[in-house]
């Protein structure tokens, strides 16, 4: 009777309580972080905190909810790339490409951009808290006015 009662749990746990997995291919993130080029590779939610990634190429990756946090991607090509959802921050993307990019809902706080290319990318609900943006065609406005009730 005990074996039966094992098997059952072992299934019920196997079940209610499945394992939580990376999402990304990990060919693809052996193969980034051997070679820094990975065209076209899914890695989705992949975890790159402090990753030297200087000069990768990354175009058309897939990169949605990654962790990039203190990743180094100057120079970077990541034209085409899916970042929704990327947490960049303190991140470095000098001389980065990131034009045609899904950059929306990505967290840039306290990432330095410098020089980067952002021709044609989406950046909507992007967070720029603190970020340093230098020589790069993002604008981060709003009106110092208060407005009247």
């Amino acid at each position: 009777m005990k074996p039966k009662i094992c098997v059952i749990l072992a299934i019920l746990t196997t079940v209610l309580f499945p394992t939580v997995g990376r999402s990304e291919n990990p060919e693809h993130l052996k193969q980034l972080l051997s070679t820094r080029a990975c065209v076209d590779c899914d890695l989705t939610e992949a975890d790159l905190r402090d990753a030297h990634l200087i000069g990768a190429d990354l175009r058309n990756a897939d990169l949605r909810g990654a962790n990039l946090i203190g990743a180094n991607l100057e120079g970077a090509d990541l034209t085409g790339a899916n970042l929704e959802g990327a947490n960049l921050t303190e991140s470095f993307l000098t001389n980065a490409s990131l034009e045609q990019a899904n950059l929306n809902r990505a967290n840039l706080t306290h990432a330095m951009i410098y020089d980067a290319n952002v021709n044609g990318a989406s950046m909507e609900d992007v967070n720029l808290t603190h970020a340093q943006i230098f020589n790069t065609g993002i604008s981060v406005g709003g009106s110092e006015e208060e407005e009247e009730d």
